[in-house]
């Protein structure tokens, strides 16, 4: 592929980044520390009105027409400037599965409310809040026509800000938890305002606010259902696919800002009466981040490449996220390396991505899960993946 960017692709991402260069002291990570809503609602405003939230939908369900890279090409700048947003779980982990496998009327309502900046989150748990079964901890009955949804899900992002969750569960009919046929789980678009769901705030390394959810007879009609009775094996996996692409493209952003920071501090920081920069040591520690930063953008954008396209991409978006997960951290490392005591400060941006850095490796599974996964297609027995 040719990640050469399009004119409309560049005018995209420059324009993002000179809008969150100019709103970064008021809407990042250090910025929005112990807010309540955990995030900028006045530059997601901005942002809805902008067409971010619907750049990826058709125009026909009140979108900009534009595609999955695109999208994370925001992503990406949303990464680079450390701001918190619902924008991943909103526009990538709920709207496009409900653009795959939604009915038209669907489609309609919920991708226009999404194009209009209406929040949504994603419940997407597997057993112990892991990524092996997910579906697994929500447990849904018929109830009459409609179904009923029992259970609890950990780490479910922005919860509390979310109008509807899209809720991927066990059942109906039994079936298994989630890793084997496709008919043992169900995906659902819930009201969260839907009585019955209780939410409790938990502490998170990362700069999203999250909820534990309890799910207690919680009603939901039988045309809230996404994709089909007992097909929810497909929505999970695209909720989990498009989830880790993005995040990549997150991580991509955030350790290219992290190279930047490193290269210009060792421009500006003196010792023995001159830059740092000038030292062999602190020039291969930027030469070995730049190298990771690089790669990690042609790794990351060939998955989500490949997405957008509709193809085949379940072991580029496994190779991606367990990459990019780790070259984030090693950059991350190395920039500490180079700013020495003043990165760990809580006045220096730089703690900031380090929290960023391990939260984002984690989401979506590890990089010993995709590994895994990996060795698994291709074959290799389990273990010995790497």
């Amino acid at each position: 592929m040719d990640l050469t960017l399009t004119e409309d692709q560049e005018t995209i991402q420059s324009t993002a980044r000179e809008l969150l260069d100019s709103r970064s002291a008021t809407a990042d990570a250090r910025a929005m520390a112990g807010d309540p809503a955990g995030y900028s609602t006045r530059l997601w405003e901005e942002m809805v009105g902008l067409g971010w939230t619907g750049l990826a939908l058709p125009v026909s369900y009140g979108g900009v027409g534009s595609g999955f890279l695109e999208l994370c090409l925001l992503v990406e700048e949303l990464g680079a400037h450390q701001v918190p947003t619902p924008f991943v779980p909103t526009a990538v982990c709920c709207a496009m599965p409900v653009l795959r496998f939604g009915t038209d009327e669907q489609k309609k309502e919920w991708l226009g409310a999404v194009a209009e900046g209406r929040v949504m989150s994603y419940v997407l748990d597997g057993v112990d809040g892991g990524w092996e079964a997910p579906g697994a901890s929500v447990v849904a009955t018929e109830n009459g026509d409609g179904f009923v949804l029992d259970g609890a899900a950990a780490f479910v992002p922005y919860a509390d800000a979310a109008g509807d969750l899209l809720v991927v569960a066990r059942g109906p009919g039994g079936g298994d938890s989630g890793g084997g046929d496709s008919g043992g789980l169900t995906a659902f678009v819930v009201d969260a305002g839907t009585p019955g769901i209780r939410r409790t705030p938990v502490d998170v390394v990362g700069h999203d606010p999250s909820c534990h959810l309890g799910f207690q007879e919680v009603a939901v009609a039988s045309d809230r259902v996404l994709g089909g009775v007992g097909e929810g094996r497909a929505v999970a996996d695209a909720i989990a696919a498009y989830g880790a692409a993005a995040t990549c493209a997150e991580m991509v952003g955030g350790a290219r800002r992290v190279l930047d920071m490193s290269v210009e501090y060792a421009g500006q920081r003196e010792q023995f009466g001159r830059p740092i920069g000038g030292f062999q040591a602190v020039q291969h520690h930027c030469a070995d981040m730049a190298i990771d930063v690089l790669s990690a953008r042609f790794i990351a954008y060939e998955a989500i490449w490949r997405l957008a396209e509709g193809l085949d991409a379940a072991t580029e978006v496994s190779m991606a996220k367990a990459a990019v997960g780790e070259a984030y951290q090693r950059v991350v490392g190395l920039g500490h390396q180079v700013h020495g005591a003043i990165g760990f400060t809580k006045e220096h941006a730089l703690h900031s991505y380090f929290r960023h850095a391990m939260a984002s490796a984690l989401a979506f599974g590890d990089g010993d899960f995709h590994w895994e996964r990996v060795a698994g297609r291709l074959g290799v027995p389990s273990g010995s993946g790497r």
